[in-house]
């Protein structure tokens, strides 16, 4: 039986000060509607951009009692929700909570949070980035930056624009790997400026959303994107409409926030913009061929 508000397993880490993972993710998806039930991998006191040395737990030892609890209770889910991990053990937990959760008609999203700017964070390795592919091939979609679009596919990171064909090429090699739907964040296209641009293996349609661009970089606005626009296809939206109010939202975010002068480390004013969730109607979506 379907559950009556739409529930969510959020597999993430959780900062204490800095936007970013499970503060930001609770309440965008109970803000459009869905019950988050949040699985903690690691406590920090700070996210870990530009706070210094920040208190860090670790909490993979508890994942597997935490996630066969939930089995035991036979808690179902109508999508399970993965971000940051820690470890290559942390990967292998997330995947093995799939294997006995999926029912056949669980949605299953990975946002593969690996990097940025051409470079892989500090704490990954060769053995996660491999891991990571598996993960992404159990996915039914995946929603990564142009830094872990590359080291998914084994590619050379580029910091130039790329061309509408370079692009649809990166969308559909990913979908290879395993998901029906590739969302690629933050891409600078030639013809089109900056965009995100997601693709439908299932229907075989390309979808470009052009972006504002706003010269500044708030960590957490791609755990807000992708909690927006899993939110949107949670309720029944289509993946273009679900990629337009996720773009509105995150740029509205960093518009509102750029106003205010902030320190880029404290993450977008989530709390001015959250109520724009229950109005905006997003129609700025472009079909691709």
């Amino acid at each position: 039986m379907k559950n009556v508000i739409p529930r969510v397993a959020a597999v993430h880490d959780m900062s204490g000060f800095g936007r970013c993972a499970l503060t930001v993710i609770i309440p965008v998806l109970s803000s459009l509607g869905i019950q988050v039930c949040p699985v903690p991998t690691a406590i920090m006191s700070t996210h870990s951009g530009g706070f210094g040395d920040f208190a860090f737990t670790d909490l993979t030892d508890g994942m597997d009692a935490y996630i066969d609890h939930w089995k035991k209770l036979n808690l179902k889910f109508d999508c399970i929700y993965s971000g940051f991990l820690g470890s290559a053990e942390q990967i292998g937990i997330v995947s093995r909570f799939i294997d006995e959760f999926d029912d056949g008609e669980m949605l299953v999203a990975v946002d593969p949070v690996m990097g940025d700017d051409g470079k892989l964070y500090k704490t990954y390795n060769l053995e996660m980035q491999q891991k990571m592919r598996q993960l992404v091939s159990k996915a039914h979609i995946v929603t990564p930056n142009m830094t872990e679009a590359a080291f998914l596919l084994e590619q050379e990171y580029t910091e130039k624009s790329i061309t509408l064909e370079a692009a649809k090429h990166m969308l559909k090699a990913l979908s290879l790997i395993g998901p029906d739907t590739v969302v690629i964040t933050g891409t600078m296209i030639d013809e089109k400026g900056y965009c995100n641009i997601g693709y439908s293996k299932k229907e075989e349609v390309f979808w470009l959303v052009k972006a504002k661009h706003v010269p500044v970089h708030y960590p957490g606005t791609g755990d807000i994107y992708a909690s927006v626009l899993i939110g949107a296809l949670l309720k029944g939206d289509a993946l273009p409409v679900a990629m337009a109010k996720a773009s509105q939202f995150v740029s509205e975010a960093a518009s509102v926030t750029y106003s205010y002068s902030l320190p880029e480390r404290e993450g977008v004013l989530l709390e001015k913009v959250l109520p724009l969730l229950q109005t905006e109607e997003c129609t700025a979506y472009e079909k691709i061929v």
